[in-house]
């Protein structure tokens, strides 16, 4: 196996041991496009997620402020929608890294 792929199918597994910062070496490091192009993907990809984190811990504080007894709704919809999109996020980059290994 060449270093291309290796280097493309870790950017997208290092969701599971390295976050963004693995993309973010590769992108840097690395004097290939195609690699280049796959850290970048992978990097994007891997701080999607924390887009709407602001909006949970906003509605956790929101509804902890409210006050016990309510159901916090806003919190729970929150919460399923970030759980949601990290688990899409997460069969993406396992997708995009296994068809880097067997495609190029």
């Amino acid at each position: 196996m060449d270093s291309r792929k290796v280097l493309s199918c870790l950017s997208y597994f290092s969701i599971f041991f390295a976050g963004f910062l693995f993309p973010l070496v590769v992108l840097i490091a690395s004097g290939d496009q195609v690699t280049k192009m796959h850290a970048k993907k992978a990097l994007l990809s891997h701080l999607i997620p924390l887009i709407p984190t602001p909006i949970v811990l906003f509605s956790v504080v929101y509804e902890v402020g409210k006050g016990v007894g309510d159901v916090p709704v806003l919190t729970i919809i929150s919460i399923v929608i970030l759980v949601i999109l990290w688990v899409s996020v997460l069969i993406w980059n396992v997708v995009k890294g296994v068809k880097v290994l067997i495609t190029e």
